[in-house]
Parts: structure tokens; sequence; C-alpha cells
């Protein structure tokens, strides 16, 4: 425990492999990490739509395992492991001669780490499309935003250290990495189709409904992060908890997951009475699965007492029904080149949506 005097409460130092600190080893492990993806990128220096899709799948999956990583900073109580921001204490940048055990200061600290190789990924994607010819200012857009997103989330993780993970600053935290997950699914949806106009695939009620479920989706997690910031798992003995009603935030947040379910259904019903395609019927069904799946984790973890490996198996699950959620609404409308032969359209996209999408 954090804050057990005795043999545990010594710096990450202590811990040593081949006579080397551990959070020499992690560091190291960024830079290689760095550097290797730095190499695969000599792929994309003439880019090409392939590799521009794998990259950018990439960036799905980086931004969106950064949460769960972090998750399981917050259920080992390893959140002020490095009780500083940006450096890890005081006097280093790195965990040496912390106030905390040195599996929690190595914990803390390599999640600081994996940020750099988020980072790389985002810049990475950024330069293929500058290097693209002909240039598309669309996807160049998208992919200058997503690094400054990755910065945002160092900024507020440097707020939650502040405020001694204070439960809205690690809200906070989580919901801005599910803002940059939607501009990862978007880039990665675009550089598949070609610039043009914005037309529906389904029926404006479907498009309506993907809509909704996108905004329930997300007031879905916001109210996930109350629950968690309401429980044990806090990232530290001592960070201050909402002090809600347990059973009330439980209930209100498994009620819009049922919701969700809800209109998850509907959708799959309306696509299979309509024309709509293939990839949309397929999305809406997978959504349906995802949210089994993450209700089974959370009913689970609710009758065992919120189990510290279910809790990060649950905010997998949320990463997963969010991208989820996302890859339904995008599969609901499409580009096409307006250069081409157009083909009998079921409407034009709303405005709003047509810079992002």
């Amino acid at each position: 425990m954090i804050g057990d005097p005795g043999p545990a409460a010594l710096a990450t130092d202590a811990i040593e492999f081949l006579s080397v600190p551990l959070w020499a080893w992690q560091v190291a492990f960024a830079v290689a990490g760095v550097v290797a993806l730095v190499l695969l990128a000599r792929t994309i220096w003439n880019p090409t739509t392939r590799t521009l899709r794998w990259w950018a799948l990439g960036n799905i999956i980086f931004n969106a395992g950064i949460a769960v990583t972090g998750a399981t900073v917050r259920v080992t109580s390893s959140g002020l492991g490095c009780s500083e921001w940006p450096k890890c204490t005081e006097d280093s940048f790195v965990p040496v001669a912390t106030d905390h055990s040195a599996i929690n200061a190595a914990i803390e600290f390599g999640n600081r780490t994996l940020t750099f190789l988020v980072m790389a990924v985002g810049i990475i994607v950024l330069v293929a499309c500058l290097r693209m010819r002909p240039r598309r200012r669309d996807l160049t857009r998208l992919a200058a935003i997503i690094p400054v997103g990755v910065l945002g989330q160092g900024v507020v993780g440097g707020i939650t250290v502040w405020s001694k993970l204070h439960p809205a600053s690690v809200a906070a935290h989580f919901l801005l990495s599910t803002l940059v997950v939607i501009l990862t699914v978007a880039f990665y949806v675009r550089c598949r189709e070609p610039q043009g106009e914005l037309r529906l695939t389904v029926a404006p009620a479907a498009r309506h409904l993907a809509t909704a479920l996108v905004v329930l989706g997300f007031v879905l997690l916001a109210a996930g992060t109350v629950v968690t910031g309401n429980g044990p798992h806090g990232g530290d003995a001592e960070a201050p908890r909402w002090g809600f009603d347990m059973v009330l935030v439980v209930r209100i947040h498994s009620a819009l997951a049922w919701c969700t379910l809800i209109g998850a259904v509907a959708m799959a019903v309306l696509l299979a009475q309509s024309d709509a395609p293939r990839t949309a019927r397929t999305q809406s069904w997978l959504l349906i699965a995802v949210i089994l799946g993450q209700g089974v984790i959370g009913y689970t973890q609710y009758l065992l007492g919120l189990p510290e490996g279910l809790v990060v198996l649950h905010v997998l699950g949320s990463a997963l029904t969010w991208i989820a959620i996302l890859r339904l609404y995008f599969a609901t409308a499409e580009r096409v080149a307006i250069s081409g032969p157009e083909r009998a359209p079921r409407g034009r996209a709303d405005p709003a949506a047509a810079d992002l999408r």
C-alpha cells in the first residue's frame, strides 16, 4: 500500500535488471519504440492510400490504448507514483527518490513514457499527409489537430497530478482522450474515401439515430467517469472521491447503457428493413455485440465489488464501444467524388458534420 513504511517505499532504482534501474529500461523502451516507428515511417515518405490507412489505424489504437493504460495506473494506486509534472519529482524527470513505492512509481512513469509513442504516431501521420501528392487539405487538417489533442492530454494529465487526482480532472483526462479518438476514427474513414461531397448512405431517420447514439455514447462515458470518481480506484489511497450515492450513480450509468443498447438494436432493425449498405448493417451488429459484452463485464464488476482486473477490462470495453459507435455513425454517409458520375443519393448530409466527416 502507498504510504506503508519499510523496504517497499523505495525509489524505482531499487528495482534493477542487469544492474540497471527500472526507470532506465522504461526510457530505453520508449526511445526504441519511437525509433522503430520512425523506421517504419519510411514506408509513408512517399505515402499511398494503403500505407496511410495502416498508420491511421495505428493512430486509433494508440490513442484508445493510452486510456486503458491509464486505468492500470488508477487501479494499482500509482497515480501519484510521479508526484510532480512535468517532472516526476521536484528534482528529477525520472522516478528517483520518490515518496511512493517502487512499483507505483514505475507504473506511473511507464504510462507517461507511452505518451511519446502516441505523439510519434500522430506526427508520423501528419508528415505523411504533408508528403501526399496531391495533398489533401481535409486529411492534413485532421492530422494536424490530433497531435494537439495529445499535447492537451498531457496538460490535463499535469493538472490531474497537481490536483492530487481529483475525480473531475481524472474524468476530464479520460473524456479528452475520447474526443481525440473521434478525430482518429474520422481520419481513418476519410483516408479511405475520395475528396468530394458528403452523401447519406442510409435514410435520414437512420442518420439521426446514429447521431443520437454518438451523443448518448459520450454521456454514457461521462457517467462512467462519475462512477469511477465515486469508487475505490482513485489512483491513490489519498485521492479525493465524489461522495455520491454509489448505488444511484451506478444505476444511472446502467440506465444509459441500456438506452444505448436499445438505440443500437433499433438502428440494426431500421437498417435491416432498408437497402442500407452492408457496412452500416455490419457495424450496427458489432455495436450490439460490444455493448452486450461490456454489460456482462459491468454487472460482474458490480457483483464482485469492482476487482482491479475487471476495471481495466471495462475501460477497454468502453474504448471499443466508443469506436463502434463512431464507426456506425461514419458508415451512414460517404464522400462521393464530384468529378465522377453521380449515383442516386439518398440526400446530402447535414452541413455541420461535413467538415469532420
